[in-house]
């Protein structure tokens, strides 16, 4: 097993310690992976939960695959249903609307697509756009594109953490906080 330096956080009354990874030659971000981790996820979904407080909205979006825990906590915590944009196309999806997004931990183009039934169900509706961390701000777009091409109003756009170097970039963002970029 491997050791590597590490970066601590207290988030939504939890410490845990995330593991720095290289993304470039001289820059590591702190990961976040929820999966798995049942109790961060159930205090993350209470307390973005109360954050969003006297927001109306109808359901949240989310995007494949690490934040799928938090939404489906979300949805429980708040009676809402939730929409997964899926990064392979399959078959039973039927004609789905689809972009791209390019994200930090793959380092790749990935696509992000919309179920044919999940079309129907988000026109018209008021939506939470939700991701585990924001870092670049590409799949929160891709989201956003595909959320409006359906018909959907963005109430809202929320998540665990933000990532960057300035905080400020994302403060339209509910997030409960902010992780650095590390520069060796």
């Amino acid at each position: 097993m491997v050791t590597r330096p590490i970066h601590p956080v207290e988030i939504a009354g939890l410490k845990r310690e995330l593991p720095l990874i290289q993304v470039a030659p001289g820059v590591r971000i702190a990961v976040l992976n929820i999966l798995g981790d049942t109790e961060l996820v159930q205090a993350c979904a209470g307390a973005l939960a109360e954050r969003l407080g006297r927001l109306e909205y109808d359901a949240f979006v989310t995007a494949e695959a690490k934040s799928i825990p938090l939404a489906h906590a979300m949805a429980v915590v708040t009676g809402k249903p939730y929409v997964v944009l899926r990064k392979v196309y399959k078959a039973y999806m039927g004609a789905t609307l689809s972009v791209e997004t390019h994200s930090i931990t793959t380092g790749a183009p990935q696509m992000l697509h919309l179920d044919e039934k999940d079309y129907r169900a988000l026109r018209r509706k008021r939506v939470v756009l939700l991701d585990d961390v924001i870092s670049t701000g590409s799949t929160l777009t891709g989201m956003r594109l595909i959320a409006e091409r359906s018909g959907a109003v963005i109430a809202a756009e929320a998540a665990i953490f933000t990532e960057g170097d300035d905080p400020a970039t994302w403060q339209g963002v509910i997030a409960l906080g902010h992780l650095p970029v590390f520069q060796d």
